[in-house]
């Protein structure tokens, strides 16, 4: 795992300090197709608390697709609906496409009204997808207000109202690392004393590599531990999951190929090349970069799982928006991929 490369040795030299987790799973196919996992990891622990950012979106895209899928009242993907929040009309299917594309909060925060912290977690569970706890909104007022929007959706020219259940009270998180550096800005004051994550979102790098194999694999599982999607569904989660943003009617200038895919191509602009499919969610807030993906390239029959995160933080201040994502969080996810991506190569020309 260690390579000569800079970007590597520059965070290898103390994976304490950027608390660095990965997970690698090598992707074998039988006669039949079936995929076949051998799984690698490098520190992983799950009690060892990372704040998981919009990586959080994926869950919850998911369980949207499923409550579309599912439901008996007429809602499909495509179905008009507007919030207490905008003026604006929206459906799933084009918040689902927003996140994938340029992880959109706002799109997020929609779906979250329509599913809750308490039904996502107790589904999520069920699927025994854990550790996880979804318990807020992102970039927004009361983020974590246990009383949800109310959404209307346009049925057959009928208003039907979606009324959310108040959702529990949010549970302070019991794992290490919840404390985070020696300060963080509040309204542009530094308070100087460690953060505390206790009651934000907990997303364990093992979980999310589980429900990445969840998602992209599911006849590997039971049918009562697969998500219930239709085939709609399933068929637009799998498109806009490794889409680039210009794809999904995006500026490039803006939003270049690589803006939510770092294993591989984060550290440059360039287009990604066709062959290459990145089935993938990032998360990158307070310090913390991190991937999880299912990565292919049809040319040189290569196909494998990916997950990481990194702390980039020298000042050990949170919430001041220095952070050292350029220079060392996105460079060494570009060249971890690389390195596996070399390794499979190898491995499939044994």
């Amino acid at each position: 795992m260690i390579s000569a490369h800079p970007a590597m040795l520059n965070v290898f030299h103390d994976p304490d300090l950027y608390q660095i987790q990965i997970i690698y799973t090598e992707i074998t196919r039988d006669s039949i197709g079936k995929a076949h996992f051998t799984d690698f990891d490098f520190r992983l622990n799950n009690d060892h608390y990372f704040y998981p950012a919009s990586t959080v979106k994926l869950p919850m895209a998911v369980l949207a697709l499923e409550y579309v899928s599912t439901n008996t009242v007429g809602i499909n993907l495509y179905t008009a609906y507007t919030t207490s929040r905008d003026s604006l009309s929206h459906t799933i299917a084009d918040d689902v496409r927003q996140i994938f594309a340029v992880s959109d909060n706002e799109a997020y925060n929609r779906l979250y009204e329509l599913i809750g912290r308490d039904r996502a977690n107790n589904r999520l569970r069920e699927l025994g997808l854990a550790p996880i706890r979804l318990s807020h909104r992102l970039s927004t007022a009361n983020a974590g207000a246990a009383i949800r929007d109310t959404l209307k959706f346009l049925v057959e020219k009928d208003t039907l109202r979606i009324f959310g259940i108040p959702d529990t009270p949010i549970e302070k998180l019991s794992a290490l690392g919840l404390s985070k550096g020696m300060g963080f800005m509040q309204n542009d004051t530094l308070i100087e004393k460690p953060m505390d994550f206790s009651e934000k979102n907990y997303f364990p790098l093992k979980t999310q590599h589980e429900l990445m194999k969840r998602i992209r694999f599911p006849e590997n599982y039971s049918e009562e531990k697969q998500f219930k999607l239709s085939p709609e569904a399933a068929q637009l989660l799998s498109k806009v999951m490794h889409e680039v943003p210009r794809k999904a009617g995006y500026n490039e200038a803006t939003y270049y190929d690589s803006y939510g895919k770092f294993f591989l191509y984060g550290d440059n602009k360039e287009r990604i090349p066709e062959t290459t499919s990145i089935y993938n969610k990032v998360g990158y807030a307070y310090g913390t970069l991190t991937e999880t993906a299912h990565i292919i390239d049809k040319e040189q029959d290569i196909e494998f799982l990916l997950s990481a995160t990194i702390l980039v933080n020298d000042n050990r201040v949170f919430n001041d928006d220095t952070y050292e994502y350029d220079t060392i969080g996105i460079p060494f996810l570009a060249q971890l991929g690389r390195e596996i991506y070399t390794a499979e190569y190898s491995r499939k020309r044994r």
